[in-house]
């Protein structure tokens, strides 16, 4: 068994796990519940998905790669006219102020 990916939550982990499996790649989710005691554990306690055949590592890793490739964020960062804070790309407005950010943030 070799390690593959952490995940940022259960979910990213198990939609990896799912395009995987598709392809014919068996894995395995470890820490997949410990996240929800973050605060109380190690930080570096997520779900982190293994490969249980180490020979799918090379196929599995350009997998991944397109996987994060088609879920990665379309919007390019912005900076708020308004009080000059960065947002990142995806956010219609403002953490900072509530200003509205550019109307053309969010197409792909």
């Amino acid at each position: 068994m070799i390690e593959l990916f952490q995940a940022q939550d259960r979910i990213e982990a198990q939609m990896l796990k799912d395009y995987l499996q598709d392809q014919g790649i068996e894995t395995v989710i470890l820490n997949d519940h410990l996240s929800g005691a973050l605060g109380e554990l190690p930080a570096n306690i997520f779900p982190t998905l293994w490969l249980l055949e180490d020979q799918d590592l090379s196929k599995a890793r350009k997998l991944k790669q397109q996987f994060l490739n088609l879920h990665a964020p379309k919007a390019a960062a912005w900076r708020c006219p308004a009080c000059g804070e960065q947002i990142d790309g995806g956010y219609e407005i403002c953490w900072n102020c509530s200003t509205p950010g550019p109307k053309d943030n969010n197409k792909e």
